[in-house]
């Protein structure tokens, strides 16, 4: 008989033992899994050497001090884990939960290569590239609880209380602190904050800064909330949640010192509420007033649009940096003009360069794009979307700088007679999946719930290696948490690009981007744009082109000349996708978790696609007005105002 391999003991074990626990323990606060990185397959070498991570964790030693990392295996199966455990618990509660995480995230997301789950006690991580002392601030995870009367005092003492624990967890061993405060209405206010123990000092502070730069947008109003990221968290609440010293039976190492004793006299405590209390009920009635007096006095928000981007002040570049660097906004360096402002190429003093956005000075929506794109577009980090590396406020000016990059939008290549030769398809197939990989990240794996609103082949960036990046977030919507759709009646966005449902009713959701998504897909294996040009008078449009040559067993009619000999497969396999993202019913098109799965696995089921959406002009623009649409970033119809909602 065979030997019993034991990753397949250690796994029954799991099954037998663990399952009935897994039956009475809460689900994972929240958890994310990566589709986009790789699947295994059940007995896979990955499988496998994931088994052996997972069943370190029932040793006496592997759990240090509620911290645990390890890594098992060669590329390309290695297996990378990470679990971390509140700092305040003993050792045997942290290796329950880490148990207990374990399971529950392989059901979550069988055969996945990469996934986090986060539970009130306990982390769990892993993956099939190296986490180890790395600073990730994505996947995120917020929830809050509890509504206050004291808005904005009991804000800003959530702030206070994380400011204050910031340096203190970031430069000790641990990388934990706990610490109780004073509310606005003198209750207690219990907060801890925790990074793993693998992050430098500097990472920690990097990562907990970031957390404290977000309280705006998940505390507003709440007396309760946690924020999770796979390297720091951080909790605040009314209650006492977490032990006021660490239990005797978790075992420190000696750099690891103990926590001291609380004693705590009822009388001072009191006391020292009443004298913080006092000066900070004065300090917000004076703030209030001003902001109340200078608002009274200028038309636009000013109190509020500071509070705004203090938020990422860390950001803000001075005004004669940004003018040396574009050679005070020469011609020259005019990288292009939008809706909203020309674009700059500019070189920063230690060679970096970067492209400027010089919002227009008379531009009536100039100010709130300016803002929407700050509080969106710096929170988003994503290797398919161009990064914020900062902005600029002085007098009339409205900065936005971004990383540059060189080889301009993907319209300059797929419509361009000459330049399209240079796209062959592995070039536009890796532009497709990368799109989708940052419109996934958008939809669901940012700590915000992102639509865009504008998604097109001008709005898509390609880096030195032609990676494509998403840009232009000035008409991205975010949604609060569990919303999933949303109406308007200012629409904003293009010609073409637009989901019927919102052009003719305002409606918007995840569904609106994919339906775009749907339009560039068809884009970039045509070569074509969206409306398609037989001759000087008669217009098509791109989409019932499509579906008339699918239909009629034509496709290889729709597919771009220069792409004749790459593998017609995979180009059919693309152009029946994107017809499932342009039907007509909003429910039948797929989510990009779906798209993703599709592009990536030829062995998942396409369904047979409906007649798409703009197939039925009758309702929808003229081809006059959808031309005019396609030259212009906005539409002819009144210019949203985009209001941020916190999740």
């Amino acid at each position: 008989m065979a030997p019993v391999s034991p990753s397949l003991i250690f796994s029954l074990c799991l099954i037998f033992i663990l399952i009935p626990q897994a039956t009475t323990q809460p689900s994972f606060i929240c958890h994310t899994c990566s589709p986009g990185l790789g699947n295994y397959t059940t007995n896979s070498t990955y499988a496998a050497n994931l088994n052996h991570v997972f069943s370190s964790f029932s040793s006496n030693t592997a759990i240090d001090n509620g911290f645990y990392s390890a890594s098992y295996g060669q590329d390309p199966d290695k297996v990378y884990a990470i679990g971390l455990c509140r700092g305040d618990l003993n050792q045997d509660v942290c290796r329950s939960c880490l148990n207990d995480s374990a399971l529950a995230l392989i059901q979550l997301c069988p055969n996945q290569k990469e996934a986090i789950g986060w539970y009130d006690n306990c982390t769990l991580r892993f993956s099939n590239h190296s986490i180890f002392g790395s600073e990730d601030e994505n996947p995120s995870c917020f929830s809050n609880q509890n509504n206050v009367s004291d808005v904005d005092g009991f804000g800003k003492a959530v702030k206070s209380l994380l400011d204050s624990m910031i340096s203190e967890a970031a430069s000790s061993n641990r990388k934990f602190a706990t610490k109780t405060s004073v509310a606005p209405d003198l209750s207690k206010l219990y907060g801890f904050v925790q990074c793993t123990p693998d992050l430098s000092e500097q990472q920690c502070n990097n990562c907990l800064e970031m957390t404290s730069s977000q309280l705006p947008l998940f505390t507003i109003g709440m007396g309760g909330g946690r924020f999770y990221t796979p390297s720091c968290n951080f909790r605040f609440d009314t209650y006492l949640f977490f032990q006021p010293q660490a239990d005797a039976s978790l075992p420190l190492s000696p750099i690891f010192p103990s926590p001291m004793p609380i004693k705590e006299n009822k009388r001072n405590t009191a006391r020292i509420a009443v004298i913080i209390a006092v000066p900070t009920v004065v300090a917000m009635i004076l703030v209030i007033s001003i902001c109340i007096f200078l608002r009274a006095r200028k038309p636009m928000d000013t109190c509020e649009t500071v509070d705004e981007i203090t938020s990422v002040e860390s950001l803000q570049f001075e005004f004669s940096t940004i003018r040396v660097a574009t050679d005070n906004f020469s011609d020259a360096n005019k990288l292009g003009k939008g809706g909203f402002g020309a674009v700059y190429r500019g070189t920063l003093p230690k060679g970096q360069e970067i492209a400027v956005k010089r919002l227009s000075r008379n531009s009536g929506q100039g100010d709130q794009e300016f803002k929407n794109e700050v509080l969106l577009v710096a929170k988003l980090q994503h290797r398919n979307l161009v990064r914020l590396l900062g902005f600029c406020l002085e007098g009339n000016e409205r900065l936005l700088i971004y990383e540059f990059v060189p080889n301009t939008s993907l319209d300059n290549y797929i419509f361009d007679s000459m330049k399209r030769a240079d796209l062959n398809w592995e070039r536009r197939y890796k532009i497709i999946g990368g799109v989708a990989r940052g419109l996934l990240y958008l939809h669901e794996d940012s700590r915000l719930r992102i639509i865009h609103r504008d998604l097109k082949a001008a709005n898509i960036l390609l880096d030195a290696e032609m990676n494509p990046k998403i840009s232009d977030f000035g008409m991205a919507r975010m949604f609060v948490l569990d919303q999933s759709e949303g109406s308007t009646n200012r629409i904003v966005g293009t010609y073409g690009y637009m989901a019927p449902e919102y052009a003719m009713f305002g409606q918007f959701s995840v569904k609106s981007d994919i339906f775009s998504f749907g339009v560039l897909i068809l884009e970039i294996v045509s070569g074509q744009k969206i409306t398609r040009f037989r001759d000087e008078e008669n217009i098509e449009y791109l989409l019932s082109y499509a579906w008339e040559n699918w239909r009629d067993g034509t496709t290889s009619n729709f597919i771009d000349p220069t792409l004749r000999g790459g593998p017609i497969a995979e180009i059919m396999r693309c152009i029946h996708i994107g017809l499932l993202c342009v039907q007509q019913n909003v429910a039948d098109r797929p989510n990009m978790t779906s798209v993703l799965l599709m592009l990536n696995s030829n062995s998942v089921a396409l369904p047979a696609p409906t007649q798409p959406a703009s197939f039925l002009q009758s309702n929808l623009p003229s081809a006059e007005s959808l031309q005019q649409g396609i030259n212009s970033s906005v539409t002819p119809y009144e210019v949203s105002i985009t209001e941020l909602y916190p999740r």
